[in-house]
């Protein structure tokens, strides 16, 4: 199949959606724990986190504009400064998927989709129990993208709490020991296995292969 730019305008949006959504491969499943000032827990699955830096350590999600759906995640964060990144893992993709519903502000869920929150002493945002890696952010920078209405957060990593029997002594995180999850388009879940490892590429050292 090839699709064109006029093919893919001319498709119907569901179709269209799901498509686009899939062809970037999969992507990092995550839920994001915040809440509010009067203490709404929120938490919500996002796929679009990604890495901007290590040093500072800097990392961001791409959201869509709360101006016609409420976007519990991104007013909790503006009011308070802080949130945390969890990762997905398989016992439960079912309940973290169902996060995405559209629950009121004053429904944590937390509460409807069984998960537990918990926090570090001195750090606002709560993080999920239930998962085994897990980041404390600081929102540094909110950049809003003119293409399309969406908005990339920024913020700084505080806090990692990842299991020893994953990390090894170079600081490699074995996703595959945690049971880590990835997403493909909307719906779609796929298991993490690691396959290889590689050393810092050389050009003197190119396989011969």
């Amino acid at each position: 199949m090839h699709l064109n730019k006029a093919d893919i305008k001319a498709m119907e949006k569901i179709r269209r959606l799901n498509i686009i959504n899939s062809i970037t491969g999969i992507k990092p499943a995550n839920l994001i724990g915040t809440i509010s000032n009067e203490g709404h827990t929120n938490l919500a699955i996002f796929s679009s986190i990604i890495h901007l830096g290590s040093n500072p350590a800097l990392i961001g999600f791409v959201s869509r504009p709360d101006q016609k759906v409420p976007r519990h995640t991104l007013q909790n964060i503006m009011e308070n400064g802080y949130y945390t990144i969890n990762h997905i893992h398989e016992p439960f993709i079912e309940m973290a998927h169902y996060t995405s519903a559209k629950f009121d502000k004053e429904e944590s869920e937390f509460q409807h989709c069984k998960f537990t929150a918990e926090y570090l002493p001195d750090f606002k945002a709560p993080f999920v129990k239930e998962s085994q890696l897990k980041i404390g952010m600081k929102f540094l920078e909110k950049l809003p993208i003119k293409a399309n209405g969406t908005i990339l957060m920024i913020g700084e990593v505080e806090h990692i709490l990842v299991p020893d029997n994953c990390l090894d002594e170079k600081g490699y995180i074995d996703l595959s020991i945690i049971n880590d999850v990835g997403i493909g388009g909307l719906n779609s879940y796929y298991k993490l296995e690691k396959i290889a490892n590689f050393p810092y590429a050389r050009v003197s050292e190119l396989p011969k292969k």
